[in-house]
């Protein structure tokens, strides 16, 4: 018998690239169990199903930076908790990053694909229902986003939660007015200033040279830097909470077209965000 979830959940959270960099990533989650029926008629409660995939995604993906342990342009080690990578660019560059081991989920495989995820984490996931299951099958798929959109990638220090963590991030949809009605035009301006970008705040920034930038903060879950090209980051000068970029982002726009109304619908992700207004 076959038993599937359709959207069972959604995760947020970077990946490494060899050309693209960290890349910030939403991902819609689907299960499916085959197995015989128990002496309920069932091959799993659908309540047991969802209840632990969604703690097992939550814990083990969502808000991390997923690393694929097999590939050759990765330099990895791991001691006393703590995780330190490099990353090589296709063009050269290098992407270095550090936190504690619960900030990373390391993928054994040569790329982070939805297909290559899907395969580690039915393997971690192994025994973990009853046994009348006998074959758990999971995939990942994007939300169908028809208007402009960005990946961008981020940390913030004072989360209490897991956005502490300096590299994670979301795929997320723009939507911009102008004087009440909408701009696809500025709209596509920002997502293409924001493809494959590290959303960095100035404070967290402790050192710079001609290529990159060295960002680096205590949070409660330990301590993080992240080094990353110069030409793959934008500077803000407050935390990048997405109440705070919908505000930058209309601040922006505001100041290159004075006069005129600015209404900005920022998401974080699937299905929330927020909303900000400016007119210089």
């Amino acid at each position: 018998m076959h038993l599937f979830v359709d959207n069972l959940t959604n995760v947020d959270f970077s990946y490494l690239h060899h050309s693209r960099g960290i890349v910030g990533e939403t991902w819609l989650a689907n299960a499916a169990l085959d197995g015989a029926l128990d002496h309920q008629g069932m091959v799993c409660d659908f309540g047991i199903v969802k209840k632990t995939l969604r703690n097992w995604l939550d814990t083990e993906l969502d808000h991390r930076l997923l690393v694929p342990t097999l590939s050759p342009h990765l330099d990895l080690s791991e001691n006393n908790g703590q995780v330190a990578l490099q990353w090589n660019l296709a063009n050269g560059e290098t992407i270095v990053v550090n936190g504690p081991a619960q900030a990373f989920a390391l993928v054994a495989a040569e790329a982070v694909t939805p297909v290559s995820v899907a395969a580690w984490s039915v393997a971690q996931l192994d025994g973990i229902f009853p046994t009348s299951v006998d074959q758990l099958s999971l995939s990942f798929s994007h939300e169908v986003i028809d208007t402009p959109y960005y990946h961008y990638s981020h940390g913030l220090k004072k989360h209490d939660g897991n956005c502490q963590r300096i590299a994670h991030g979301h795929r997320s949809r723009i939507c911009i007015h102008m004087d009440g009605e909408r701009s696809s035009a500025l709209e596509s301006q920002w997502a293409q200033r924001w493809q494959d970008i590290y959303l960095g705040t100035r404070e967290d920034l402790k050192g710079e040279d001609q290529e990159s930038l060295h960002f680096a903060y205590r949070a409660r879950q330990g301590d993080f830097a992240l080094s990353m090209p110069a030409s793959r980051c934008e500077l803000l000068d407050c935390d990048t909470t997405v109440e705070q970029l919908a505000q930058y982002i209309a601040d922006q726009l505001a100041s290159a077209h004075p006069g005129r109304d600015i209404r900005v619908r920022a998401y974080e992700g699937i299905g929330k965000g927020a909303i900000a207004s400016a007119k210089h």
